[in-house]
C-alpha cells in the first residue's frame, strides 16, 4: 500500500513540475485553440451569409461555409500541436492509414459523400425542383452530402442515397410535372369540335400551365373510338388534384356538348343447326 502511494505521489510531483514549467505555454495553447474556434465558426457563417445575400444556393452555400469552418480548425489544431511539441508528420501518416482502413469499410458511404460533392458543384437540381430518379419523383426539399431528400403530394419524405443519383437517367421538369390523359370518342365526332370542347375544359381550371400548353390531339385510331390524347404541365405538389380536376371537367363537357364516350362492345349472333 506504501509502495502505490509513493508511485501516485512520483507522479503527482512530475505533473505538478510539469504544469509549472508549462503552465503559461498551455494557458496560451487553450486560448488560441478557443480563439480559432471562435474565428472559424463566425467565419464559416459569414461565407454563408455572404453567399446567400448573393443568390446562390442554399445547399452549396452551407457546405460552403461548413468546409471552410473545418479549414481553418484543422490549421488551428496544426499550430496548438506544434506549441506543444508534437510533430504532426507521424500524425499526418496516422490518419492516412486511418482513412484508407475506413474507406475501403465505408465504400459505400463515402460513394454517397463523393456523388453529394458532385451534385453541389455541378448543380443538376436544386430545391424546389421535380425530380424523378429510380422510380420515385417528388419536389426537391433538401440536398445533403449523403442523401437528397424529396417530398411526394401525400407529404412523404422520400430519402435517396446520393450514388443513386448520380449517374442515373433522372428527369427534371423544375417545380411542375407533366399531366398525361386519354379520352375515347365515338367515330362519328368531329375531332376538331372534340380538341375545341377540352381545350375550353382546361382553361377553366386554375394552375395549369398555359404558356407551354396544353397539347391536344389525336393520340390513335382505336379498334371503338378515336383516343384524345391530352399533355399539360402542372404544380407537383397537385399533380393528382390537377389530374382528376381535368378528367372531371372533361367528363362534364363532353356530357353537356352530347359527346359520345364509347365502351367496348361484343356482338353475338346465334344460329340454329
Amino acid at each position: 500500500m506504501d509502495e502505490e502511494f509513493k508511485q501516485l505521489q512520483v507522479i503527482s510531483n512530475v505533473i505538478t513540475q510539469y504544469l509549472i514549467n508549462n503552465g503559461l505555454q498551455i494557458l496560451v495553447t487553450l486560448i488560441i485553440l478557443i480563439a480559432g474556434y471562435l474565428i472559424a465558426k463566425k467565419l464559416g457563417k459569414a461565407v454563408q451569409a455572404l453567399m446567400v445575400s448573393k443568390k446562390i444556393d442554399v445547399t452549396l452555400s452551407h457546405f460552403i461555409g461548413n468546409s471552410a469552418h473545418l479549414v481553418i480548425m484543422v490549421f488551428v489544431i496544426m499550430m496548438v500541436l506544434s506549441r506543444l511539441g508534437i510533430s504532426v508528420t507521424p500524425l499526418i501518416a496516422v490518419v492516412g492509414a486511418l482513412s484508407l482502413g475506413a474507406g475501403l469499410a465505408l465504400q459505400g458511404m463515402l460513394a454517397n459523400y463523393a456523388a453529394g460533392f458532385t451534385i453541389i458543384i455541378t448543380r443538376p437540381f436544386v430545391v424546389g425542383d421535380t425530380l424523378s430518379v429510380q422510380g420515385q419523383t417528388g419536389l426537391v426539399e433538401s440536398v445533403h452530402l449523403a442523401y437528397t431528400i424529396l417530398i411526394d403530394e401525400d407529404d412523404v419524405r422520400i430519402q435517396i442515397p446520393n450514388r443513386l443519383v448520380v449517374g442515373e437517367i433522372m428527369h427534371n421538369s423544375k417545380e411542375e410535372k407533366l399531366v398525361e390523359l386519354c379520352v375515347g370518342v365515338a367515330y362519328k365526332s368531329d375531332p376538331h369540335q372534340v380538341i375545341t370542347i377540352v381545350e375550353n375544359a382546361l382553361k377553366g381550371i386554375e394552375g395549369i400551365n398555359t404558356a407551354r400548353g396544353p397539347v391536344i390531339g389525336i393520340d390513335e385510331f382505336a379498334d371503338s373510338s378515336i383516343n384524345i390524347g391530352i399533355r399539360f404541365l402542372a404544380p407537383t405538389y397537385k399533380y393528382f388534384e390537377f389530374k382528376y380536376a381535368a378528367n372531371l371537367a372533361i367528363y362534364d363537357a363532353f356530357k353537356q356538348q352530347g359527346i359520345e364516350i364509347p365502351f367496348p362492345q361484343r356482338e353475338v349472333n346465334l344460329t340454329n343447326q
